[in-house]
């Protein structure tokens, strides 16, 4: 073969080019390759995606600028300075709204809460508000989150424990916060937490469609948009979760439409009701002037279910690992629990309710602890409408996405100090023993400014609820070399769930 006049001195060229260009960048922690940017060092890194970020955010002061394929618009702003966090969550919020690439990302989400701005951001941030401050509410979920844990978590754990079975705790919380979740949202018990372990479709669709959406974010948007128009790889595998997801939750709507107007409802004034028999019920105080269509509940529906169901889970699995991997923390949560329990009543079985568990100080502290080092949500990201510059002087624009790494922001020692990295329940209490306050720019776990999660409240109630009642009546132990490592998802799961066994502390 005969190769044209030149062609060897472009080789040549090309390979002295990028030879010189890794030699420049030998002690960079991320090369930026010709053409393609860095992101075939993401590539390469992204299984342990968020443990990379901490690194590379740690060896660059808490900043970094990672730069995507030419023409691709993948620059990324990678960012922990609390003052960075602060100025685009707070005082500039309107310039960095989510957007429309979040949106597209994020589709299958719809129009709800996590997916919306302005206008449309405000009615549902008015409407979950209202709904979840609502004292029908409250009561509903006290009794929900009550009769779920007697019904549902105790029988679990009490069938695995004398059968003497190995259990995946992770798996056990979805399925907990599933069933409660659809109980608080629409007033029905799908009953997935049974010593059965029944099959969940619309649990498995949820997990699937986070996975995908996780993808998104480092594959190039024209790569998945011809995925998805194709009807291809993990595209095909979105739009199947999708329709399970739409189903599903258009079979809860039709049957509470169903219900109502045979006058079958839920709750009562005295006991409560769900929110979506509020929703329907209610309008006037719930629509805000928007249309309350099957498409607009789908949509209120699926993004409450989600923030119930994966944050929540999350947390309590992270929250049990640390707790039984650090012996001295247990004990004094125990020592906490006894401090509250009547003295005859003291070793039986319990299950704890929110009066109680309001009095549980350092069991609060180490769920924040827990929340600070593994966050559900570990990152998150924004794009500027126009050109701004970072109180870090770094300048963006609206080519580019700006990432607050959640999860490595909690190892920051810039930020938490030299022990960022130890689980430290202490460092959240008060001389007083009240909880610590940290500011939202700085402990992010639950949003900032004017997108701070309005469940929190809710889901620390849930949270300690079910942390008291586990704690006080098992013990638990992880299996011998079960391995212990995050996910690669929108949600901080255990890759490898959490393999336990369970002993009950009471006859």
């Amino acid at each position: 073969m005969i190769f044209p006049f030149g062609f060897f001195e472009l080789i040549l060229a090309a390979i002295c080019y990028i030879s010189f260009s890794l030699f420049r960048q030998r002690h960079r922690i991320v090369y930026d390759w010709p053409l393609l940017g860095m992101l075939p060092s993401l590539a390469l890194h992204v299984q342990r995606i968020h443990e990379r970020c901490e690194e590379v955010l740690r060896e660059t002061g808490g900043t970094f600028l990672f730069k995507g394929p030419w023409f691709m618009h993948m620059d990324m702003l990678g960012t922990v300075d609390p003052s960075n966090v602060h100025h685009i969550m707070s005082s500039n919020f309107f310039n960095f709204p989510k957007g429309n690439e979040f949106r597209e990302i994020f589709e299958v989400l719809g129009d709800g809460i996590f997916n919306s701005d302005y206008d449309l951001w405000r009615t549902h941030r008015k409407i979950t508000n209202a709904l979840i401050n609502n004292q029908r509410f409250i009561r509903f979920l006290a009794r929900m989150n009550y009769e779920k844990l007697a019904k549902g978590l105790i029988p679990v754990l009490n069938h695995v424990g004398l059968k003497g079975e190995v259990v995946d705790m992770q798996d056990v919380f979805q399925r907990l916060t599933f069933d409660t979740t659809c109980m608080f949202v629409t007033g029905y018990d799908p009953g997935c937490l049974s010593v059965e372990f029944k099959d969940v479709p619309f649990s498995r669709a949820m997990d699937e469609a986070e996975e995908v959406i996780f993808a998104r974010h480092v594959i190039p948007k024209s790569v998945w948009k011809l995925q998805r128009w194709l009807g291809i790889g993990k595209e095909k595998r979105l739009k199947h979760a999708s329709d399970t997801l739409d189903n599903v939750i258009a079979g809860l709507i039709t049957r509470k439409r169903k219900d109502l107007s045979r006058g079958v409802v839920s709750g009562d004034d005295a006991n409560g009701v769900d929110m979506l028999t509020s929703l329907i019920t209610d309008q006037e105080s719930y629509s805000d002037g928007f249309k309350q269509d099957d498409k607009f509940l789908r949509d209120i529906i699926l993004n409450l279910m989600i923030a119930g169901r994966d944050t929540t889970s999350s947390s309590l699995t992270w929250f049990l690992w640390l707790v039984v991997s650090h012996p001295s923390v247990e004990k004094k949560i125990r020592d906490e629990i006894n401090a509250v329990i009547p003295e005859p009543r003291l070793e039986r079985l319990r299950i704890f309710e929110a009066e109680e568990t309001n009095k549980l100080v350092y069991l609060h502290a180490a769920f924040c602890e827990a929340l600070r080092l593994y966050p559900p949500v570990p990152f998150q990201h924004k794009a500027p409408v126009k050109p701004d510059v970072l109180p870090s002087g770094h300048h963006v624009d609206p080519n580019m996405k700006i990432l607050f790494s959640l999860y490595a922001m909690g190892r920051m020692e810039t930020i938490w100090g030299e022990d960022s990295c130890e689980f430290k329940p202490e460092r959240w209490i008060t001389d007083k023993n009240m909880i610590r306050h940290e500011p939202s720019y700085k402990f992010l776990s639950f949003n900032a400014g004017p997108r701070t999660c309005v469940g929190r409240q809710v889901a620390f109630t849930q949270m300690k609820a079910v942390g008291a009642t586990i704690l006080h009546n098992y013990n638990f132990e992880v299996v011998a070399g079960h391995i212990v490592a995050p996910n690669v998802s929108i949600i901080l799961y255990m890759k490898h769930g959490l393999k336990v066994r369970v002993t009950p502390r009471w006859p």
